[in-house]
């Protein structure tokens, strides 16, 4: 019999979510699809295998919201040189 381990991983589906919301909806969407089975997993007793989905819930996530600030730096980038541009 396999014994269980301490606690459940944390799922991290509110970080999923906020990524999905207000960042990068692709990278949101697998976010929220690995923290589901979070729980899902642990309890039939797959506890690598959860962990490994919180962990990449939580990868995804961050990546999310790396992109997103990426894109809206450059973005205001651009809008400074195009706003420079018009000056000339």
């Amino acid at each position: 019999m396999i014994e269980r381990k301490e606690n459940c991983p944390d799922t991290n589906l509110v970080w999923a979510i906020l990524c999905t919301v207000l960042c990068c909806l692709p990278l949101g969407i697998v976010a929220i699809l690995k923290s589901t089975s979070v729980e899902k997993l642990w309890n039939q007793g797959r506890y690598d295998e959860a962990q490994k989905a919180a962990d990449d819930a939580k990868k995804y996530s961050i990546w999310g919201a790396v992109i997103a600030g990426i894109g809206i730096i450059l973005y205001i980038i651009l809008m400074v040189f195009a706003v420079v541009a018009g000056q000339m």
